[in-house]
């Protein structure tokens, strides 16, 4: 797709309906919609590639699940903004444990104006991915849902960052502290971990190694940097259902995909990768950038999200993080041939 069809009307009315369709639905439903699609798409397109003519004719995962209408710049940042806007409009009354604008799980129903409000984040989001794509060397649909959230934030009246000292610190939360919000006059944790059975450090570390492990062994099986990335983001299904201490790991498993791709120069096919790369170094560098998207993902929670009031997705920021560190690395060539970087925008 031409840069310049990014632009165009249709996909700027895609992107609202994809909004709309977060709202609808609640952001991390949608989110596994792109779960379901990765998948289905990079097996598709698997086996539409051949070693003599290298890329698929249609590529379903970036048309369709990064696209203007599932992609989660749009489906999950649209969702996440109008839960946002819900909360603040009093119109959100749950016992959910944290502030109700970080209930990213649920629908909204058919109230227009928060519909409306997730139609314009859709659209955001996908103007914010375009721009982000023309330039920048990471992951532009992960900029677009953290850059969309720290908009709706700014645009709703909520602190960017929250207000309280120590973003490190989650003590708080165990010694179940809680502090007085005006707003509502509610009480509420003093610090909120994005996810309570996932934030100490040793444990979201073995996770990095272990799910960098498996992105990297399944990108050195197939050449594609998604699959493992589709895996995790399926995983979510059990998230949303309630099912307890699911881990989140997808920004664990896709900078390891990308990280075995661009030390094979960018291979395309699991032949050229294998001739390129030894399986012991593939999965010793997904190992290491799994590590690294974990503790990226844990810093971005407890900077962005434990002391907020609404979803700033911890993973994203990882993203965008480590697919920067990966090609900064590639484009230096410390980390694969400079001259064959594999493409951070994502097919976008």
């Amino acid at each position: 797709m031409a840069v310049g069809d990014l632009w165009a009307l249709e996909l700027l009315l895609a992107a609202f309906a994809g909004g709309v369709f977060g709202a609808a639905v609640g952001a991390l439903p949608a989110f596994t919609v792109t779960g379901v699609l990765v998948v289905v798409g990079e097996l598709y397109d698997l086996g539409r590639e051949t070693l003599a003519t290298g890329a698929p004719e249609l590529v379903l995962t970036g048309s369709l699940a990064f696209g203007p209408v599932f992609g989660p710049h749009v489906s999950f940042g649209g969702g996440a903004a109008a839960v946002a806007y819900a909360a603040k409009q009093g119109y959100v009354d749950t016992d959910f444990d944290y502030h109700e604008a970080k209930n990213v799980t649920r629908g909204l129903g058919t109230r227009v104006d928060v519909l409306l409000v997730g139609g314009a984040f859709g659209v955001a989001g996908h103007l914010l991915k375009t721009v982000s794509a023309l330039a920048m060397p990471w992951d532009p649909v992960a900029f677009g849902v953290v850059a969309s959230a720290l908009l709706h934030r700014a645009v709703f009246g909520y602190s960017l960052l929250g207000t309280r000292r120590g973003f490190l610190d989650m003590t708080p939360f165990e010694r179940d502290e809680k502090r007085f919000v005006t707003d509502g006059g509610e009480t509420r944790h003093a610090v909120e971990p994005w996810l309570p059975y996932q934030y100490e450090w040793a444990g979201v570390s073995l996770f990095g190694l272990a799910f960098g492990v498996l992105g990297a062994y399944l990108t050195y099986l197939t050449a594609s940097v998604f699959l493992g990335f589709g895996v995790s983001v399926l995983l979510l299904v059990y998230v949303n259902a309630g099912v307890d201490q699911v881990p989140v790991t997808h920004h664990m498993t896709l900078p390891a995909g990308f990280a075995v791709v661009a030390a094979a120069g960018g291979a395309a096919t699991p032949g050229a990768l294998a001739a390129a790369l030894p399986l012991w170094q593939a999965i010793l560098l997904g190992a290491g950038a799994g590590l690294f998207g974990a503790l990226a993902g844990e810093v971005s929670q407890r900077v962005l999200y434990a002391h907020a009031d609404t979803h700033l997705d911890p993973p994203a920021a990882s993203i965008v993080v480590t697919t920067l560190a990966v090609s900064l690395l590639a484009a230096t060539g410390v980390l694969g041939d400079p001259n064959v970087l594999p493409d951070p925008a994502w097919l976008g």
